[in-house]
């Protein structure tokens, strides 16, 4: 009997499954363990407890596992892929592929085929494969230097937005900008979710950097947020989250351009692409997807957008069977 071990590794938690040649054995999860957010102990630890509760669970030795496919955030950075191998060589027998989480979520969705899966949970990127095989990619570069349309990224530009719309509060007098009610509200409600009592406070948490002892804001708690104050009416928060749809799609377009004049055609032969989403802004707030489906239709007029999300565990138990 074969076993197989599937592991998606995201900004915010972390998810395996056990399975055969045939069932899944069992399925748990624990919070995240990308070094960038929890350092390296703490992502050991979690690690080895949520596999071994998924041993038990299973009533299967990590030592009987055939092969893992572990996807995870980062993998361009050669120290995030030591500390992995290192974590699942000691505690996992058999063969281990390591590669990005929005590969895994990539053959969730096309198994092996031509298609393109765009990635906003915590952080965001786009991938795709051409008929050919090729494989292309955008973004993904991280909370401070990129991950546009992400839950982190609609947590700052909130942020932004509002103090934006706070300094033109004196201003409501004599153009009515209705930025500055909105900015209040959206700055309430950012207040209420952090259990801060002020805007002084809020700056300076938001500011602030983490550490051993204390961890950095956690700005991508704040897009659902967001969410619930543009479904109340708050207009800023929905061109918040608008932006981020287009963002998005832009990914999305560049990874058809880069495909296109991979085969050196015109668009209009190249044919339609199938694109697929995952992560926690695409799949649970609709204006996100709304924005970005909406965009694709003038960037790239051929693009179908899928109605659901696709579960990146299933791309990676279905690597780990294919070997």
């Amino acid at each position: 009997m074969s076993y197989f071990l599937a592991m998606d590794a995201g900004g915010t938690k972390t998810q395996c499954l056990l399975a055969d040649d045939g069932r899944i054995l069992a399925r748990v999860s624990t919070g995240t363990v990308k070094l960038m957010r929890v350092g390296e102990q703490v992502a050991t630890a979690r690690l080895q407890a949520m596999l071994n509760e998924l041993a038990a669970t299973a009533g299967v030795s990590l030592g009987q596992v055939t092969r893992t496919c572990f996807g995870l955030a980062g993998t361009s950075i050669p120290t995030v892929c030591a500390w992995a191998e290192k974590a699942i060589t000691e505690l996992v027998s058999g063969e281990l592929q390591l590669c990005g989480d929005e590969e895994i979520a990539l053959d969730a969705a096309f198994a092996g085929g031509p298609g393109v899966v765009v990635v906003a949970g915590t952080g965001s990127n786009a991938i795709g494969r051409s008929n050919a095989g090729e494989i292309f990619g955008a973004g993904g570069w991280g909370p401070v230097l990129g991950d546009e349309g992400s839950g982190t990224w609609i947590g700052l530009e909130a942020i932004r937005a509002a103090l934006r719309g706070h300094d033109r509060e004196d201003l409501r007098g004599l153009d009515h900008d209705q930025s500055a009610n909105d900015a209040a509200s959206l700055l309430r409600g950012i207040e209420r979710h952090w259990k801060l009592d002020s805007l002084g406070e809020l700056v300076a948490y938001a500011n602030r950097r983490g550490d051993a002892n204390r961890p950095a804001p956690d700005f991508a708690s704040l897009a659902p947020v967001v969410a619930r104050l543009a479904d109340a009416g708050v207009a800023l928060a929905a061109k918040v989250l608008a932006q981020a749809g287009i963002e998005l799609a832009e990914l999305v377009a560049l990874i058809y351009r880069k495909m296109k004049a991979a085969t050196h055609v015109e668009a209009k032969e190249f044919g339609a692409i199938d694109v697929a989403f995952t992560g926690s802004v695409l799949t649970h707030i609709a204006q996100v997807r709304t924005a970005m489906t909406a965009r694709l239709t003038v960037l790239s007029p051929e693009a179908h957008v899928r109605q659901t999300s696709v579960d990146p565990l299933d791309g990676a138990l279905w690597r780990a069977r294919q070997g």
